[in-house]
C-alpha cells in the first residue's frame, strides 16, 4: 500500500466504500463543521467516503490508532485574534472521527482494541491490499518503469 500515491488509494476506497450500505453520512453531516475554527461546512457532498477512506489509510499504515491521534492528524492550522496573531495548531472535531469509526466497525473493516484504540480487520486489510494492487497495476500499465515492481502476470 505504501507504493502507490495516496490521493489514488483514497479516490478508489471512497468510490468503494459509497456501496458499503453500514457507511453513509449522518442527518448532521451537511451542517457540520469539520473543526471549531472552521468557517463553513466541507464543500464536497461526498466528503463523508474520503474522510471514511482516509482514516482507513490512517489505521492501516499507523494502527492501533485512537480518536485522540486521528483529531491531530486532521487538525489544522487556525488564525487567532483577527490575523494579527500567529496562527495556532487546532484539533480536528471528534464527533465526525468517532462516527465513522463506528460505522467502520459496523462494516467488518475495523476493530475495536481495548486500551489501544481501533485497527484493521483482516478483511479492511484485505480491501485496503486489493485496492493498491490495482492500483498499483494501472500505474504500471501507464509507465513501464513499475512493472519491475509487481508480478509479471498482473501486467496484461
Amino acid at each position: 500500500m505504501k507504493d502507490v500515491p495516496p490521493d489514488r488509494l483514497i479516490n478508489r476506497l471512497a468510490q468503494y466504500l459509497k456501496n458499503v450500505p453500514e457507511i453513509k453520512p449522518p442527518p448532521w453531516a451537511i451542517f457540520v463543521k469539520t473543526g471549531a475554527n472552521k468557517d463553513r461546512p466541507p464543500m464536497q457532498e461526498d466528503w463523508w467516503y474520503y474522510r471514511a477512506a482516509a482514516i482507513l489509510r490512517k489505521l492501516y499504515l499507523y494502527g492501533p490508532v485512537g480518536i485522540e491521534r486521528l483529531r491531530t492528524a486532521f487538525g489544522y492550522r487556525a488564525k487567532i485574534g483577527g490575523g494579527h496573531k500567529p496562527e495556532r495548531f487546532r484539533k480536528a472535531g471528534g464527533a465526525i472521527i468517532r462516527k465513522i469509526l463506528q460505522q467502520l466497525e459496523a462494516a467488518g473493516l475495523v476493530q475495536k482494541v481495548p486500551g489501544e484504540g481501533r485497527i484493521l480487520t483482516p478483511e479492511g486489510r484485505r480491501l485496503l491490499d486489493k485496492l493498491s494492487y490495482e492500483i498499483l497495476k494501472e500505474m504500471a500499465n501507464e509507465n513501464p518503469e513499475l512493472r519491475k515492481y509487481i508480478s509479471p502476470k498482473a501486467v496484461q
